[in-house]
C-alpha cells in the first residue's frame, strides 16, 4: 500500500511538472495558437520537440534520480 501511494504521488508530480514545462517552453519559444492556425505542421513539429524535452527533464529530475 505504501508503494502505491508513493508511485501515485510521483505520477501526479511528474504530470504537473510536464504540463508546466510544456506551457513555459511553448510561451518562451513563441509556439502559439496563431502559429497553429498559420502553419499546423510547424506547430506540431515544435510542440513534439517541446514535449520530448519536457519528458527528458522529468525523467532526469524525478524518475531516474
Amino acid at each position: 500500500m505504501i508503494l502505491n501511494g508513493y508511485l501515485s504521488g510521483l505520477d501526479k508530480q511528474a504530470e504537473d511538472m510536464f504540463f508546466r514545462l510544456v506551457k513555459q517552453m511553448a510561451e518562451r519559444e513563441d509556439v502559439t495558437e496563431k502559429l497553429k492556425a498559420d502553419d499546423q505542421m510547424e506547430w506540431v513539429d515544435r510542440m513534439n520537440n517541446i514535449r520530448s524535452r519536457a519528458k527528458e527533464v522529468i525523467n532526469n529530475e524525478l524518475i531516474f534520480s
